[in-house]
């Protein structure tokens, strides 16, 4: 069976009904090194895979990203795949596995692919699971792949 893509905007009440559809591509962002550092100085994680630029080229060809700032960078990606209408708040519940697959370089560009795996009603609100891929542009194998679950209340 073909894939569905949904459309942008869709009500609270009919997502159970979209699960197993491919919910769409995000926008391509580019995760660039002046990005790397501000996530580098965020987190304090400022190991030289990350931050040095001139030992990383010589010893692993440059600079990679962090894998949580590929992972933060959901949140971002998400909006602009699908909007939900007839809904209060949102709130991330967390992930059932994540796996960071191919590192993503300085300079390189990645988007999300989504796809849904449930949607559960509980106590009011819907608890959606989305199967996420961050790809990298021109690489076949993606960045990060994850099981995302929010909450989502009307």
């Amino acid at each position: 069976m073909l894939a569905q893509t949904v459309d942008a905007k869709v009500r609270f009440e009919d997502l159970p009904g979209l699960v197993g559809c491919e919910l769409g591509v995000s926008d391509w962002f580019t995760i660039d090194q002046p990005r790397i550092d501000a996530f580098a100085e965020v987190t304090e994680d400022r190991q030289w895979i990350h931050c040095d630029v001139d030992r990383a080229k010589a010893e692993m060809g440059g600079t990679i990203a962090h894998g949580f700032l590929t992972l933060s960078m959901l949140s971002v990606m998400t909006s602009q795949i699908l909007q939900i209408e007839g809904f209060s708040r949102g709130i991330n519940y967390g992930f059932d596995k994540v796996r960071f697959l191919t590192p993503v370089p300085a300079g390189a560009r990645v988007r999300l692919r989504e796809k849904l795996r449930s949607a559960e009603r509980k106590a009011g609100a819907m608890l959606l699971t989305r199967e996420c891929a961050v790809e990298i542009e021109g690489r076949t194998r993606p960045a990060m792949t994850a099981e995302w679950i929010g909450v989502y209340y009307p």
